[in-house]
């Protein structure tokens, strides 16, 4: 029996890219791009208004004047058709380009308009609003070149790298890549997954049960997990408690990158699903971890080099394997880094109920952000753990937690 911070070791030595593929930027939303993207173009690609304003030459105010015609109105994307002269402005939007013929943009709060002319009172600087001006200002003069305008290229040259590792097409980076114009992204495939569950007393969610069977939960939970870490299953099957149909299911998924067995895993007459894998020529990584709930977890590697999973049936012992090894191996193969845990402080105090290193269900909320330990019958308790938000650690080595007591903590896949 080894420690989960071995298994997880084990399990992301096996880590490796499913190969890359280009999608269209309307089908990428939760993949993981796979490709170094560049700018296209400066950005701010001109110079840009950033205010609500007026547009006019800072050698004017410099020269003393405070009073200006407004000869054209600049609305965003709008082409200027003159260049001003002196004693002359534009009227500019938030977003407009900056004509060549203007470096300063006073704000429209700043200066008073009136039949097509605008005056700059001299104000004094407590009297303009805050951040306004950088420091240090005269409170006579307060104007500077090229202020309220974003410049030409401050924020990306041409060229220049913005993302150069894997990440997830989130929304602000799909936002980013729409931007750059980016619409066809190399990202990480997708894994084909087999997902067997197994049991004689399982039936489908749809059925009538008998006093002594369950509804197969496991299938779902573990396609809503999967599919929350970006690797839908691509294929599902149930297999009764027999070493023959269990075999038989197992090879149907012989074309999968991964296969995850649920159920029969552990040390009872009918768990069957190690010795059948490894009779099929899979090589095991380790068999039983030294944590609470999710213990008898299997893995594995299949004669072809194919990860295997064989998770233990209780519904909070699958959610605590997925979290601690299926979704860490996943990003892994994405090229991306580890989701690492939170130390977060205890809302309510635990007591230790095991020499082992048990992992519990919290609800994670407040400012600062504290554990509350959600309330659970065991890894078959079918609630498992339904008003919690993430997972939290209580070390093998350590008595009860007290409150305020820091510890790790988990997001759920």
């Amino acid at each position: 029996m080894i420690d989960f911070r071995k298994a997880q070791e084990l399990v992301l030595q096996r880590a490796k890219s499913f190969g890359t593929e280009t999608v269209p930027l309307g089908q990428a939303a939760g993949r993981v791009l796979a490709e170094t993207v560049r700018a296209d173009r400066d950005y701010p690609p001109f110079d840009r208004a950033s205010m609500d304003g007026f547009a006019i030459r800072y050698g004017d105010v410099e020269k003393g004047m405070r009073r200006f015609v407004i000869v054209e109105t600049l609305l965003a994307g709008y082409v200027p058709q003159q260049a001003i002269a002196e004693g002359e402005c534009y009227k500019i939007m938030t977003g407009a380009a900056v004509p060549g013929s203007a470096d300063t943009v006073i704000r429209r709060e700043n200066a008073e308009e009136k039949n097509g002319v605008i005056e700059l009172p001299e104000l004094p600087v407590e009297a303009l609003p805050a951040a306004t001006f950088p420091a240090p200002v005269d409170p006579r003069f307060p104007w500077r070149p090229f202020q309220n305008i974003a410049r030409k290229g401050e924020d990306l040259r041409s060229g220049e790298v913005v993302i150069d590792r894997a990440c997830v097409c989130t929304p602000p980076v799909m936002g980013l890549l729409a931007t750059l114009g980016h619409i066809n992204l190399k990202v990480e495939r997708l894994p084909s997954i087999g997902l067997l569950t197994t049991g004689d007393e399982v039936v489908p969610a749809g059925d009538a049960v008998s006093p002594v069977q369950i509804r197969n939960s496991n299938r779902w939970l573990l396609e809503s997990a999967l599919k929350n870490a970006g690797a839908p299953v691509v294929a599902w099957d149930h297999a009764p408690d027999d070493p023959a149909l269990i075999r038989q299911r197992i090879e149907a998924f012989a074309d999968k990158d991964i296969l995850i067995c649920c159920g029969g895993v552990s040390a009872g007459d009918a768990d069957y699903v190690p010795g059948v894998l490894e009779a099929m020529g899979a090589e095991r990584l380790f068999h039983k971890v030294a944590m609470r709930p999710g213990k008898p977890v299997w893995c594995g590697v299949s004669k072809e080099g194919k990860i295997i999973f064989a998770l233990p049936g209780n519904p909070f012992s699958c959610l605590v394997n997925m979290t601690l090894l299926i979704a860490p191996f996943l990003r892994a193969c994405y090229g991306l880094p580890p989701a690492e845990p939170l130390g977060l402080a205890m809302g309510a105090p635990r007591k230790k109920r095991s020499p082992l290193d048990e992992f519990f269900p919290v609800f994670v909320s407040g400012s600062p952000a504290r554990l509350t330990p959600v309330t659970l019958n065991g890894s078959g308790d079918i609630r498992l753990g339904r008003q919690a938000n993430a997972l939290a650690l209580h070390p093998a080595n350590e008595d009860d937690l007290a409150e305020g007591a820091m510890v790790a903590c988990y997001s759920f896949v």
